[in-house]
């Protein structure tokens, strides 16, 4: 007899023991899963964070993917919006729909997305599960202390700008799936991990509080998310397209597919932050005690608009298109 909607959950999403040990007032969850509502008590004079994010099955990932990293990837890609703010995760909801119940499926997205969660303490904490199409919306929930949120809207012309880990691999695996590169055995296998596993920066942003100027995770292309910094904030940028940090796979590839991928391809999920130059060394001690390489790729000018430079400082016009779900 396949399981009803409740059995379903019980099953699968529920989690006495973890529910039981993230249930104490430090991690602001008071009640989870069971009741028409969770209960849930910030840390005293910390500021709440919610962001929401929803994957949808051929638009944001294809029907291929490993059921446990889709469960990793759909929790990370929202605790990267709270990485890019600098808080610190504590509870999460996920509605998800699914043509049929499918417990081979059930049991491989549930382990990935807990396994993340336990990495990161946050608790499931409710949602809803129906018919439909498959379809997954987290919304998060975490906390910063009062004011110390990193936001799009601080950057000054003379900022630094930095960017973690490397860029590009997961728009270069898509063009792989697409047929429009070709890679096979370890290295397909190299950056189809980077687009469908990828790790948020939730400590790089927490370290960054009160170092960074402003900050946005790469989502949808670095010059379309750093656009949105430079739009929000009121300033320009000059980017130094040598600077911009690639995987041996990546430098290996042609490079018009290699300014393509680094520059509008989208799912890295590594922070883009800016900070002033005389916080250089604290900014690159953060890096380093949350375990995370950072490269400085280009400053924030006075003058409006995005100008990317190549090795001798001259103007380049590689064309900008960040992914727009109702454009692209």
């Amino acid at each position: 007899m396949s399981l009803g909607e409740f059995d379903l959950i019980r099953r699968y999403f529920e989690r006495p023991n973890v529910q039981e040990a993230a249930a104490s007032p430090a991690q602001g969850v008071q009640l989870g899963i069971g009741d028409d509502c969770a209960v849930l008590r910030p840390t005293p004079g910390h500021d709440w964070l919610v962001s929401t994010d929803m994957l949808v099955e051929g638009r944001h990932f294809l029907s291929t993917v490993a059921p446990g990293r889709l469960g990793h990837k759909a929790l990370a890609v929202n605790l990267s919006d709270l990485a890019a703010c600098g808080a610190t995760p504590r509870a999460f909801t996920l509605a998800l729909s699914m043509p049929r119940v499918d417990e081979d499926f059930l049991q491989g997205f549930a382990q990935g997305l807990f396994a993340l969660a336990d990495a990161h303490g946050i608790a499931l904490v409710g949602g809803d599960t129906t018919a439909g199409p498959l379809n997954v919306c987290i919304t998060v929930m975490g906390e910063a202390p009062p004011g110390q949120a990193l936001l799009r809207s601080g950057a000054r012309a003379g900022d630094d700008i930095y960017v973690s880990g490397q860029l590009g691999d997961a728009r270069l695996a898509l063009e792989v799936f697409r047929g429009k590169a070709a890679l096979t055995g370890e290295a397909f296998e190299q950056v189809r991990q980077r687009m469908e596993c990828p790790q948020p920066r939730v400590l790089l942003g927490q370290a960054l509080r009160g170092l960074a100027s402003s900050a946005i995770d790469v989502s949808d292309g670095l010059s379309g998310d750093l656009g949105h910094v430079l739009q929000r904030s009121g300033v320009g940028a000059a980017l130094w397209v040598d600077a911009l940090p690639r995987s041996p796979v990546m430098a290996a590839q042609p490079a018009a597919l290699q300014l393509e991928c680094l520059l509008n391809g989208g799912d890295d999920y590594e922070l883009v932050f800016t900070a002033p130059p005389q916080r250089r060394h604290a900014v690159q001690a953060a890096a380093n005690a949350s375990h995370t390489a950072i490269s400085l790729i280009g400053r924030i000018e006075a003058e409006a608009g995005l100008r990317v430079l190549d090795g001798k400082g001259q103007r380049m016009n590689p064309g900008f298109r960040s992914f727009d779900h109702f454009k692209s």
